[in-house]
């Protein structure tokens, strides 16, 4: 059986976008066995994948920290039982493992990112991306092809994989489904919907969802997510706050039951995704257009306002250059509109 590893440190969102790769993988290659390097939080993730899928948690804080950490990450892994690697983060820790396995005669296989693409659709307003667009205006496909068909594209030259990109459908989903979810935070401030404009979509949703027995449970993480979010749950009729009360992997497993979940460019749009639920998002700073958009969703549901300053970034994690993000200028009425739209 032909061993290969993949390899994806951070961040959770683009972790959580390889589980689908994988699993399409495996289905493809029924002979492969494949192990999965990534940081050991992200372990639930991978906890309902077949036997021929094995996880390794590196400790990057501990064990395997710095140069010495990375060289006893190797001896660990016992690198050299693999065939083959697929490097999908492509960053300094990524490259050092690589390499020691290329100098071992291992084949390796490296994502490409397009940072050059994603800084045109960024500063489209610079006069070198103007002049770059007009020379070569086939250069920023629009949108861009995600993440996801990025990894795809690093097992296609593996051979492994066949042309063409995975999906579901939501309009062939017989699962019978209850209740909506809502995750109002991100991970930069650039991606989060005003906190005082989602506590009102709260307050609409839970005058429509309530009388009809159906319940808005609030996913969150920290202790000032918590709190938030507790608040609402304590306001609001029909609303459950999931914060610090179940682990990643049932927190997927619940989002498989919902009808719908609303969420910002964030892991729980991914999350979602993973468990095969549609999600109406709301973007900020960023776009959908650059490559992130989750798993199988759809464009026609994403909350966004088309201005010339979109996206301001590629992650959402620079500071709004007018200070006011004017991108998040969306009334409530308008994302609960869309919601009861998609029930």
């Amino acid at each position: 059986m032909k061993k290969i590893l993949i390899i994806r440190f951070s961040a959770l969102g683009d972790v959580a976008m390889l589980v689908p790769v994988v699993k399409r993988l495996l289905a493809e290659q029924p002979e492969l066995e494949v192990t999965i390097l990534s940081r050991k939080q992200v372990e639930p993730l991978w906890t309902n994948m077949p036997e021929r899928v094995h996880f390794f948690g590196a400790d990057l804080k501990g064990r395997h920290k710095g140069w010495l950490g990375m060289h006893r990450l190797l001896a660990d892994l016992n690198y050299r039982q693999f065939d083959a690697v697929a490097d999908m983060h492509r960053v300094l820790r990524s490259k050092i493992i690589r390499n020691a396995m290329f100098f071992a005669g291992i084949p390796v296989y490296t994502i490409q990112k397009g940072r050059w693409r994603k800084r045109l659709c960024v500063h489209q307003d610079l006069w070198i991306s103007k002049l770059v667009l007009k020379l070569f205006p086939d250069f920023l496909p629009n949108p861009l092809p995600s993440t996801i068909s990025r990894y795809e594209d690093v097992l296609r030259a593996m051979g492994l994989l066949n042309k063409g990109e995975g999906s579901f459908s939501f309009e062939n989903d017989k699962r019978i489904r209850h209740d909506i979810g809502i995750a109002p935070f991100a991970a930069h401030k650039g991606k989060i919907y005003p906190l005082d404009k989602m506590q009102e979509v709260v307050r609409l949703l839970s005058e429509q969802i309530s009388e009809k027995g159906e319940k808005i449970y609030l996913f969150g993480a920290g202790i000032k997510e918590k709190a938030v979010l507790e608040k609402w749950e304590a306001q609001y009729p029909g609303v459950v706050s999931l914060a610090g009360k179940e682990t990643m992997d049932k927190e997927i497993e619940m989002m498989r039951g919902l009808r719908l979940m609303v969420t910002m460019d964030s892991s729980n749009m991914h999350f979602a995704s993973l468990a095969e639920t549609r999600v109406v998002s709301i973007w900020g700073a960023t776009h959908p257009k650059v490559g992130f958009l989750g798993y199988g969703q759809q464009m026609d549901d994403c909350i966004q306002q088309e201005l010339p300053c979109r996206p301001c970034s590629v992650y959402g994690n620079k500071p709004c250059q007018f200070g006011d993000y004017h991108c998040f200028d969306i009334k409530p009425e308008v994302v609960v509109q869309k919601i009861l739209e998609r029930l």
